[in-house]
């Protein structure tokens, strides 16, 4: 599902001695249906490597490939559309929107893919097998009862199961969480942790986890650790 060939990634004229380099040729193949958590201090370049793995960022030099598919190879169309509906992003900070009720924020996703797709697929019914798809992920979720409220009315860790559900409107083959647990309290930081090693086993969605919580880590998959720009397996400890 992803390939990574000796990617680095440097800040600054690589030339230039006071270029800084935070990837140091990462090589990584994760299989479909896998679950992987990199970890490692703050700072290190986990956010860094997880973006370049989503296309946000690109490498300084090698290869990243998604789904068969090098990104280096692809326009900023192609980009996108890999981005909305191959790949599920969850953030830190959940950014819902805070003027739509808890249903439209996970839809929001699928305008984006409306808007793309033409006038074939905007009938009612589409819209109507969106919105049951939206309610069944809630409801996975554990949010049947929060449809209609708003994000303010939600707790911080409602707030980022919403994030989850939204990130998955789309299907995603692949869900990408850069620290998705760390404004959470250490509850609510476990209850996100198992329901996205749910989602990863039940669902089959290749996962992607940055985070410097080691003891959330051991909950979700396999664990990486990132230090001095080079990628190091620390299996399930």
């Amino acid at each position: 599902m992803v390939e990574l060939v000796d990617v680095t990634k440097t800040y600054g004229d690589p030339e230039d001695p006071g270029a800084v380099s935070v990837l140091k040729g990462i090589t990584l193949k994760i299989q479909p249906g896998r679950a992987i958590v990199i970890v490692g201090p703050s700072g290190c370049g986990k956010s860094t490597l997880l973006n370049i793995i989503g296309g946000l960022d690109h490498a300084t030099s090698g290869r990243v490939l998604v789904d068969g598919k090098d990104l280096a190879g692809l326009d900023d169309d192609e980009l996108a559309r890999i981005r909305s509906r191959e790949i599920g992003f969850v953030f830190q900070m959940h950014h819902l929107l805070p003027q739509c009720t808890v249903l439209e924020n996970v839809l929001v996703p699928t305008l984006a893919e409306k808007s793309r797709a033409g006038p074939t697929r905007s009938g009612a019914s589409h819209r109507d097998d969106l919105r049951r798809e939206a309610e069944s992920l809630l409801d996975r979720v554990g949010l049947t009862d929060r449809m209609s409220h708003r994000p303010g009315e939600l707790s911080g860790g409602q707030r980022q199961r919403v994030a989850v559900a939204r990130a998955l409107i789309n299907k995603p083959k692949l869900l990408l969480a850069d620290e998705p647990t760390g404004s959470l309290d250490e509850d609510s930081s476990r209850s996100i942790a198992d329901l996205l090693a749910e989602l990863n086993r039940d669902a089959g969605v290749t996962l992607v986890v940055v985070t410097h919580s080691r003891e959330l880590a051991s909950r979700i998959g396999h664990v990486m650790e990132l230090s001095g720009g080079v990628l190091n397996d620390k299996g399930r400890s």
